[in-house]
C-alpha cells in the first residue's frame, strides 16, 4: 500500500471551503508511479478537486520513473515522459486541473547539460519549465525522513554554478530545496548567477526534529535573518509551503487527528508573514507540496489555512500569490 494513502485519517477534519471561487494554481507537486509511494494522476485529481478552485499545477522532478536502460545522464528522461502523458491527459479532462508545467532532473554540472536539456525540451515541448537540482545536504540523515543527498558543498562548485548559469541562457528555471543551515550558501549562489531565475522551495525547510527539535526559536531567528537577505537577490522567487512535512517537526503525522486550518495557521503564518514581507506577493506563490505534505494535512483544510493567512492582503496581492505569480515565474 502506497504511503500517501491516509485518507480515513484525514477525512476526520471536514472543513468548509472558504473563498472557492478564489483561483489556484498550485505549482508544486509530485506524481509517484512504483507501488510503495503510489500518488498517479487521479490521486493528485482526488486532491485538487476537493472544493478549492484549482485550475493548474506544475510537476516538480521527485526521481520516480527513471529509464531502467541507457546513460546514467539520460535516465531522469523517463520521468518527463511519465509526466508528459499525465499532462496531456489531464489537459483534455473537463472540470480537473491541468498539469501545466513540468520541472524535471538534471546534473546541472554534467558536461553534456545541453543534450540533456534538449531532451527534456523534446519530450515536454511547452511544458518543460525548468530544472530542480536539490542542494539538500542532510547533517542527520538517520533522524529525518527525507534526507537530501546532495553534496556538502554543491552550490560552491563551479561547474555546477555554469549549469545554473546555463539555464538562465535558455529561458529555464532553476528549483531547489535545502535546509535552514544552507541558505547562506544559496544566498552566495543566488549572488553569482544573478541571470538565472531562482525558486527557492519549503522555505530553505528550518528542521524541527531531533537535535534541532530543541533550538527551534534559535533556528526561527536566523532563518529570518537570512531568508531577508536572500530576498535582496531579485532573481529568486519563494515558493511558500511544504512546511508540513514531518522533519519540520510540527508533530501532527504522529497525532491522533490532524489539524484544523486554524491550528496550521497558528502555528506557521509567522514564517509565511515574514516571507510575504520579505519577497512581496510578487515574488511569492503558494504552494501544496504533495503528497509529502499529506503525511500531516489534508488538501482542502491546507488551502484553507493558507487562504487565513493571506486574509489580510488585498484581492489583488492573494491573486498574485495564490496563481500570478506561478504563471508569470513558469509561463504557464
Amino acid at each position: 500500500m502506497s504511503m500517501w494513502k491516509n485518507d480515513e485519517w484525514l477525512n476526520q477534519r471536514s472543513e468548509d471551503i472558504i473563498d472557492p471561487a478564489r483561483e489556484i494554481v498550485d505549482p508544486h507537486h509530485h506524481l509517484w508511479h512504483q507501488e510503495a509511494t503510489l500518488y498517479d494522476l487521479e490521486d493528485l485529481w482526488a486532491d485538487t478537486g476537493s472544493g478549492h478552485n484549482v485550475t493548474q499545477t506544475v510537476f516538480v522532478e521527485c526521481g520516480s520513473s527513471y529509464r531502467d536502460t541507457g546513460p546514467d545522464h539520460l535516465k531522469s528522461l523517463g520521468e518527463t515522459e511519465y509526466v508528459a502523458e499525465r499532462a496531456k491527459r489531464s489537459a483534455n479532462t473537463e472540470g480537473q486541473a491541468s498539469i501545466s508545467g513540468i520541472v524535471a532532473r538534471a546534473d546541472l554540472d554534467h558536461s553534456d547539460l545541453d543534450e540533456i536539456l534538449d531532451a527534456h525540451t523534446e519530450i515536454g515541448g511547452d511544458l518543460f519549465k525548468g530544472i530542480r537540482y536539490a542542494g539538500a545536504h542532510a547533517h542527520h540523515p538517520e533522524i529525518l525522513s527525507i534526507p537530501g543527498g546532495a553534496p556538502a558543498d554543491l552550490y560552491e562548485r563551479p561547474a555546477f554554478r555554469q549549469g545554473v548559469a546555463r539555464l538562465g541562457e535558455r529561458g529555464l528555471t532553476y528549483d531547489t530545496w535545502h535546509y535552514h543551515y544552507q541558505n547562506k550558501a544559496f544566498l552566495d549562489l543566488a549572488k553569482a548567477v544573478p541571470g538565472t531565475t531562482m525558486i527557492l522551495d519549503h522555505f530553505g525547510t528550518p528542521l524541527g526534529v531531533g537535535p534541532y527539535e530543541e533550538k527551534r526559536e534559535e533556528i526561527f531567528a536566523a532563518w529570518k535573518d537570512d531568508v531577508a537577505a536572500v530576498a535582496e537577490c531579485p532573481n529568486v522567487v519563494a515558493k511558500i509551503g511544504g512546511l508540513a512535512m514531518p522533519d519540520n517537526g510540527f508533530g501532527w503525522n504522529t497525532r491522533a487527528t490532524p489539524p484544523s486550518s486554524d491550528e496550521f495557521a497558528e502555528a506557521q503564518s509567522r514564517y509565511y508573514l515574514h516571507m510575504i514581507a520579505c519577497f512581496g506577493p510578487e515574488r511569492c506563490m503558494f504552494e501544496s507540496n504533495f503528497p509529502v505534505d499529506r503525511l500531516s494535512i489534508s488538501y482542502p483544510v491546507l488551502w484553507n489555512g493558507l487562504k487565513k493567512i493571506a486574509s489580510s492582503f488585498s484581492d489583488d496581492e492573494q491573486d498574485e500569490m495564490f496563481s500570478g505569480t506561478a504563471k508569470r515565474v513558469y509561463r504557464l
